[in-house]
């Protein structure tokens, strides 16, 4: 991958957060509450993919992106611990909405996600821009 195609992609996968977040604000509305899931753990893992790329870090798996975030950003302490938690969590939410049977996550569990998502993505944006 060259520079200027890495670039171009990790500003891809940052927009691909956003609409994933906002598609996750869409369908909180509705009550849709696995799909809100969903939405919020791929803004969530598209963010994470172009902080990785950012610094020269490519994954090939979402268990391997979570390693590397973890390795690289948590243990180093440059992102918070609870942003770790929050990633492993929403991961396996997603995981069980989507493949798991009798799962329905209702507007009390998923509000616990809606806004530290957010502050987890602007944290990754402002961590791309620095």
């Amino acid at each position: 991958m060259t520079i200027e195609n890495k670039q171009d992609y990790i500003i891809y996968r940052l927009a691909k957060a956003d609409e994933a977040l906002n598609d996750a604000k869409t369908l909180f509305q509705t009550g849709s509450g696995n799909a809100t899931v969903n939405r919020l753990y791929y803004a969530c893992f598209y963010a994470v993919t172009a902080l990785l790329l950012n610094n020269n870090i490519e994954t090939k798996t979402h268990a391997g992106t979570k390693t590397q975030f973890g390795l690289n950003f948590i243990k180093t302490g440059i992102i918070p611990l609870k942003f770790s938690q929050l990633y492993s969590e929403i991961m396996d939410c997603r995981q069980m909405g989507d493949y798991g049977d009798m799962v329905d996550f209702v507007y009390e569990d998923v509000i616990l996600f809606m806004e530290p998502v957010e502050e987890f993505i602007g944290i990754i944006k402002q961590l791309i821009r620095t």
